[in-house]
């Protein structure tokens, strides 16, 4: 009860004439940072961050979560029209938004995209007002084992559920660690996997990598198959989207899963990205409609959206309570509440009540704001469907190759690209899952940091992942991830032999 009046107190701070101007303001700006490759919510929100200097914290706070949130919504647009995710924690909406936009259902698969968002954000927000001090005692309780073990299982996860076979899973993992450990080791300091090129000391950026997977890689196939080369013909109509927001409560079993997996993976370090692969390959492993998977199925939308903005909304909670990021865009805007003179913590919910609450408060109007303004524009996006593929093509290249060069100015960044979208061609044409490959590249480098400070800890011994009742059931839950298809298949080849086994017993006595 004491949160709710203090969450009454905080909508009339947040919900006044200047700060929804704000609001609308920081929602345009991040649809356009998120539509953009390259940029993205932290570099967006870092742009943004010197101009809040001379504001009032509330009023900065709000501008900038704003800006996040619209962020997250705008890299779905690319992710499910063109293939080209705008966000890292977007490539896994691609996997079927894109089929369905090529399918002739682009408005589908927007709506569906931004209601499951807006769920997975409601969800969220709800969480940071009820669990907040629980939340904190539980997250003190995280060191770098269990750091490793969240990893960890995100990993498994691919290989148990993941849906593909388990082999190509380890190999397309195995190639995004490998692309990870490029560049400066953060343990020893030393340089590795650079071949003497200078310029890849500061490694491979994630951006770069993705782009060219998704963009270059599903050009090629598109170039190749030559019915790819006229537009889509979509009727784009207000009815289509109303019909993909009524149709949402059908799946209410996926969206409280993804919006859980999200909230967890949010507040502990595995982070949207992580939160939204997870999400996709369990609902690919639950659902009655798995093998529709990957050719344009409905769900296969929803349960990456909810989880990444479940997740992008929930890492915020760490970062007020604890004053530990949850994310990049988290850390982005805990440096701007310690500019504006705030120290994130226990102690900011006591000593900046009203801004704690003022800010929790925006997250509701804001999340509101975002969705009504991208689901007005859902039938202009939609319609770029219409513009034939001989234009969108090169549009797609430019893109691309300028949001690689605005990386880090460097030209290997577009050779790289280019690279990356022969490996995505030849994954396609292959049939290796693209997903362990990123997921592999985004979280690969953290997970192998935190496994080499668990070992420096312990000495060598591996069993500090087994020192306490939270790393042990992590690291358990990984490995039963792991070798379930083993124990599957074991279990269908007994099935298989059954019968056989009963008819040769049977052929005697006939």
């Amino acid at each position: 009860m004491e949160n709710l009046q203090s969450l009454l107190h905080g909508f009339t701070i947040a919900v006044t004439a200047p700060h929804l101007v704000l609001m609308v303001t920081g929602v345009l700006l991040g649809i356009l940072v998120g539509v953009l490759p390259g940029l993205g919510a932290p570099n967006g929100v870092s742009l943004l961050l010197p101009l809040t200097f001379g504001m009032q914290p509330v009023s900065a706070i709000i501008l900038l979560s704003s800006m996040y949130w619209g962020a997250l919504f705008g890299g779905s647009v690319t992710s499910i029209l063109f293939n080209i995710p705008g966000e890292p924690s977007s490539v896994a909406t691609t996997f079927d938004g894109y089929p369905m936009a090529r399918d002739g259902r682009p408005t589908t698969a927007l709506a569906t995209a931004f209601g499951s968002a807006a769920f997975g954000a409601l969800v969220g927000v709800v969480l940071i007002t009820f669990l907040a001090s629980w939340v904190a005692q539980v997250a003190l309780a995280f060191g770098p084992a269990e750091y490793f073990a969240v990893y960890f299982l995100a990993f498994a996860s691919f290989v148990g559920m993941g849906g593909a076979a388990p082999m190509k899973t380890v190999v397309a993992m195995a190639i995004g660690f490998a692309i990870a450990a490029i560049g400066i080791d953060t343990v020893s300091g030393s340089v590795r996997l650079t071949m003497g090129i200078d310029e890849l000391v500061k490694g491979v950026s994630f951006v770069v990598a993705v782009m060219g997977l998704f963009g270059i890689g599903e050009l090629l196939i598109a170039v190749e198959e030559e019915f790819h080369a006229r537009a889509v013909s979509s009727k784009i109509e207000w009815r289509e989207v109303f019909r993909a927001l009524a149709a949402l409560p059908r799946h209410g079993i996926a969206l409280l899963r993804s919006a859980a997996i999200g909230c967890w993976m949010g507040i502990t370090p595995g982070g949207p990205t992580a939160a939204s692969f997870m999400s996709y390959g369990i609902a690919k492993r639950f659902s009655r409609r798995g093998q529709r998977f990957g050719a344009g199925e409905v769900e296969g939308v929803i349960a990456p959206e909810t989880a990444d903005h479940a997740a992008g909304t929930s890492a915020l909670l760490p970062m007020l309570s604890l004053g530990i990021p949850g994310s990049a865009t988290a850390a982005v805007m805990m440096g701007g509440l310690m500019i504006w003179g705030l120290n994130p913590g226990p102690m900011l919910f006591v000593d900046q009540k009203d801004f704690v609450w003022g800010l929790i408060a925006s997250m509701y109007v804001g999340n509101i704001v975002a969705v009504t303004l991208v689901l007005l524009t859902v039938p202009v996006f939609a319609a770029l469907m219409r513009i034939p593929f001989v234009i969108v093509a090169p549009l797609i290249v430019i893109i691309c190759a300028v949001g690689a060069y605005s990386v880090s100015n460097s030209y290997l960044d577009v050779v790289l690209m280019l690279g990356f979208g022969v490996v995505g061609y030849l994954f396609k044409k292959l049939s290796y899952p693209l997903a362990p490959l990123v997921l592999a590249t985004v979280i690969g480098d953290k997970a192998e940091d935190a496994f080499r400070q668990s070992m420096l800890i312990s000495k060598g011994s591996l069993g500090i992942f087994f020192a306490n009742r939270l790393v042990t059931s992590l690291v358990i839950a990984g490995f039963a991830l792991l070798f379930l298809p083993l124990v599957l298949q074991i279990l269908r080849a007994l099935r298989g032999g059954a019968p056989q086994r009963a008819a040769s017993e049977e052929i005697p006595i006939t």
